[in-house]
């Protein structure tokens, strides 16, 4: 766990295997997923070079992790092909699709019902109408 900040900070990284810094506290030259992906980029391969710790009362262990990937070994994302647009907007479809009803609900169906709001509320519905 890493209840305090010198607990989080291994540098060399002795104690996690991986240099670790405290959240907020990473180097320059470092970034997360979500960071690279801000920037236009994608890890592109490369191996966790650290990782950023914090205290998390949501965590079963308490603790919070983010791994880090370095920027220059971050690559460009991918453009969109044509090819890749026409199965992303399949994907879409099936999942706006109601597999009672099989109409096109206009947004992606609730897994929590498996169907659209309309096949699954029936009776809220007949007597709006």
């Amino acid at each position: 766990m890493c209840p305090a900040f010198g607990k989080c900070y291994d540098p060399t990284g002795t104690t996690w295997g991986l240099a670790t810094y405290p959240w907020q506290m990473a180097p320059d030259g470092y970034a997360t997923r979500r960071q690279l992906r801000a920037r236009g980029l994608r890890p592109g391969g490369q191996p966790i070079a650290a990782q950023v710790m914090r205290r998390s009362r949501r965590r079963k262990a308490g603790v919070s992790v983010a791994y880090l990937y370095r920027l220059d070994l971050a690559k460009p994302v991918r453009p969109m092909t044509p090819a890749l647009w026409r199965a992303h907007e399949a994907m879409m479809r099936a999942r706006r699709t109601c597999p009672q009803c099989h109409a096109d609900a206009g947004y992606c169906i609730p897994t929590s019902l498996g169907v659209c709001v309309t096949c699954a509320y029936p009776d809220d519905f007949t007597e709006a109408a």
